[in-house]
């Protein structure tokens, strides 16, 4: 009886073997199941980027709208009716120097201030 206890149990593992560890075992399911997961994530980012790109190069053959913008932002351009004004960090940072310079000697005469 022990022999046929031991021979089944044998048996029991020879079988299961391949079942865990075997090339198309538990262990390896699970890993290619993993792999598969991490594989449409990034499939999922790729599509939305290629769906933004894919509206962007609609309206850039489409409209003149998109490439305006283009043209504004990245290279500087503007129209022939506009008027061009640029007001630098350094002259803000200036004027409002000076404008609080002001109001602590109005408030030190007592005039008051139209700021």
């Amino acid at each position: 009886m022990r022999i046929l206890t031991l021979v089944l149990i044998a048996l029991l593992v020879v079988i299961q073997y391949p079942l865990w560890l075997g090339k198309g075992g538990w262990l390896r399911v699970w890993d290619i199941e993993r792999q598969v997961a991490l594989q449409q994530g990034t499939n999922d980012r790729l599509l939305e980027r290629n769906r933004s790109l894919e509206g962007e190069v609609r309206d850039l053959r489409d409209g003149t709208g998109a490439v305006e913008e283009r043209a504004r932002y990245e290279l500087g351009m503007m129209r022939s009716d506009e008027i061009f004004v640029q007001l630098p960090d350094a002259a803000r940072a200036t004027e409002d120097r000076f404008r609080r310079r002001d109001r602590s000697l109005d408030r030190a005469t007592g005039v008051a201030s139209d700021s």
